[in-house]
């Protein structure tokens, strides 16, 4: 199967329309829901119960114009997909009486393109996407395997590496903060769905064991993304992990929404999320804000976020930035509201490399639960694995890696990775949250003062040294001269 991905990509390549990674992974994006979302169909009408019908005009499904290897190809099949397909698609008639599906379909094509403009390469590729049958559990799971390798290309496709986090990363995040059966979470700046594609896992393997309980977990998961082609690769994501109606997935801005405008029914159980870092929202995202907050820095808005909607009890997971540790200004209000609304009970400090090469920034997983305030901080610091200096495309981040913290979590004590602080030590320092692991050596350079007057002195000591062989030079041709 992954030679079917390597083969389609190939064929993509051919065609002057598709420029580079994030457009061929949209091409894609949007020709695998089609195909994934007809599959599901079937499963759909399978089901007498239901007497499905689908949203999709019976002509554009993909059954009736797509499975055909033989079918329509060239300037009719480009024609096809531009003038009929694409234009139908985004102007579907929907009411708020009709099967949600259909909202799904028109938020995908809403801001989707067809790059392609050679009909019979796009013939090609969606031949080699039929090789893959959706309806099988086994197909179906190595393309999972398969589709995440897609998103991971993400990484090294300009901006839209911001989209993807490390699988390691997802799952160890979920795991401890562990959502449960009934648990109402949300991501919301979901990417591609890494989060919650690892928190549907999570919840299925630990708790799920009849019917009833998928139906509950259906309608547990939500996310937002705000740009057009995470969004597609999401919803495609949702559909294969077997979420039926992935309209829960919405296109928008988090952010957008005054905090006023929450009510105590949208407060939510868990969150797991990796926010844009480094971003700068737009003027008048901030005044959704209270005054003392306000900011464009995305990622201390976001965390504002989430400490608002959180129920007590609520859990979060969120990946930051070191600015956001040792930051000042409005960073040191936010994280004092952070320890006296949230007991900040763990920092996870991760080594360089393990968003690259879509950022070298150092990040940090933590882990906080609303309605107590903070009094101490567990710190752990994720070591590179014994053979690594540094993560790469070829040597990634793994989730064995997570092992010794998984087995320290629940059974916390100070070791040469992790150590704790008291709030009173936070707070007496600003509120910086970049504390060094005391269990290791390193590298102090020492006061830049101080360097600096090392410094001049050095350099001082190098000219009476210059100056001295001079003259000795200049003493030894003139006797030579004499």
């Amino acid at each position: 199967m992954d030679n079917t991905i390597k083969a389609i990509q190939n064929i993509m390549r051919k065609d002057s329309g598709v420029d580079g990674d994030a457009q061929r992974i949209s091409q894609l994006g949007w020709i695998l829901f089609l195909k994934i979302f007809d599959a599901r169909e079937e499963e759909y009408e399978l089901d007498d119960k239901h007497k499905y019908i689908s949203p999709i005009p019976e002509e554009l499904r993909w059954r009736n114009w797509a499975d055909d290897p033989e079918g329509i190809t060239g300037d009719k099949l480009l024609d096809f997909i531009n003038e009929k397909l694409f234009k139908t698609m985004k102007n579907l008639t929907i009411s708020e009486d009709d099967d949600p599906r259909g909202f799904v379909v028109r938020d995908v094509f809403e801001d989707s393109y067809n790059y392609m403009k050679n009909g019979t390469l796009i013939r090609q590729v969606i031949n080699k996407v039929n090789e893959i049958d959706f309806t099988t559990s086994k197909d179906l799971h190595n393309f999972g395997s398969i589709y995440e390798k897609i998103l991971k290309d993400l990484q090294s496709a300009g901006n839209a590496g911001e989209f993807y986090t490390p699988r390691a990363v997802t799952q160890f995040m979920v795991d401890m903060v562990d959502p449960r059966l009934g648990d109402k979470v949300l991501d919301p700046a979901c990417g591609t769905g890494g989060f919650l594609t690892s928190t549907i896992e999570h919840i299925r393997e630990k708790y799920v064991n009849s019917v009833d309980d998928l139906r509950i977990l259906q309608e547990s998961i939500s996310g937002i993304e705000k740009k057009p082609l995470p969004h597609l690769l999401c919803t495609t994501n949702m559909l294969m992990h077997g979420i039926e109606v992935p309209s829960r997935i919405r296109r928008d801005n988090a952010l957008a929404r005054p905090l006023r405008g929450y009510s105590p029914k949208d407060r939510l159980d868990v969150i797991v999320t990796n926010p844009p870092f480094g971003g700068m929202e737009e003027d008048d995202i901030e005044s959704n804000f209270p005054a003392s907050f306000q900011t464009r820095e995305t990622a201390d808005l976001f965390l504002v976020l989430i400490m608002h909607i959180l129920k007590d009890g609520g859990r979060c997971g969120i990946v930051l930035p070191d600015g956001t540790l040792f930051g000042e200004g409005i960073k040191i209000r936010i994280k004092e509201k952070l320890l006296q609304e949230c007991n900040l009970h763990t920092i996870v400090r991760l080594p360089n490399g393990v968003f690259s090469p879509y950022t070298g920034i150092k990040t940090n997983l933590l882990f906080f639960t609303k309605g107590e305030s903070t009094k101490e901080i567990w710190y752990y610091e994720h070591p590179y694995p014994a053979d690594y200096k540094s993560y790469s495309k070829t040597k990634p981040m793994r989730i064995e890696e997570f092992a010794p913290e998984k087995v320290w979590w629940n059974n916390r004590e100070e070791n040469e990775h992790a150590w704790k602080v008291k709030v009173e030590d936070v707070i007496a320092s600003n509120y910086n949250l970049d504390i060094k692991n005391p269990n290791t050596i390193e590298n102090d350079h020492g006061d830049p003062e101080e360097l600096l007057e090392k410094y001049k002195i050095l350099l001082s000591d190098i000219e009476e040294t210059r100056t001295a062989l001079k003259i000795e030079l200049m003493n030894t041709l003139a006797g030579k001269n004499a």
